[in-house]
């Protein structure tokens, strides 16, 4: 960071302050923390985008599309799934995974957005 980046004096709006502190005494932003904990991981990242692809794919599917063995797979589709990320049906001795619900999808496709523009701007 440059000068330019930062105030040069130190002054704050006090209303402001407190009506935002306010608000985060009231929202679990350690449940936010956790969900892109789970996605800041590469293969993490990119088993959330191949479901977003397809309605579900089983384990083995996922392993040959993010290149990793299907028990590395099984590891981070757990963590996925402790973080409400994604679910699973069992058939038979199969495992099929999808996104738990549209939200993970629309974070996914406005993180990828995001990037486009900015790689834009620079």
């Amino acid at each position: 960071m440059s000068k330019k980046d930062t105030c040069e004096i130190y002054c704050y709006d006090e209303e402001k302050v407190n009506r935002i502190q306010g608000e985060l005494q009231k929202e679990d932003i350690s449940s936010v923390v956790l969900l892109f904990k789970a996605l800041a991981d590469e293969n993490r990242a990119k088993i959330a985008y191949s479901l977003c692809q397809d309605e579900e794919l089983c384990v083995c599917d996922i392993a040959n599309i993010i290149g990793a063995s299907v028990a590395t797979t099984s590891h981070h589709l757990r963590t996925l799934y402790k973080q409400g990320i994604v679910k699973y049906r069992k058939e038979g001795k199969l495992a099929f995974y999808s996104l738990d619900d549209d939200h993970i999808k629309q974070l996914i496709m406005i993180a990828l957005a995001h990037d486009k523009e900015v790689k834009v701007r620079v």
